[in-house]
């Protein structure tokens, strides 16, 4: 599946989105000492990306598509992951 399909796919779902985060990265310094930084690719929406000159992994909550993929993917199970609170998050167009 290419960029733009994944991208297509995103366009049919509505997010309602909350002021507080539903993902929490536990320990910022955890994050420092990864060599690999495996949730800047793992996450199929693109919710974490590693800013160099900060030293920290931001986190695009809004982007969320409740996979769970950041519970189990993180080497260091650094992330801390719940469903958002209730009348916010994901509605799927399609089912």
């Amino acid at each position: 599946m290419s960029q733009s399909d994944i991208s297509d796919k995103l366009f049919t779902i509505r997010y309602k989105c909350d002021d507080k985060s539903h993902l929490v990265i536990k320990d910022k310094q955890t994050c420092m000492n990864c060599v690999t930084k495996d949730c800047n690719y793992f996450c199929p929406s693109d919710v974490y990306d590693w800013e160099k000159k900060l030293k920290i992994t931001t986190v695009a909550f809004e982007n969320c598509i409740e996979c769970g993929t950041c519970r189990i993917a993180c080497p260091s199970h650094n992330i801390d992951w719940v469903y958002p609170k209730g009348g916010y998050g994901m509605t799927y167009k399609f089912g």
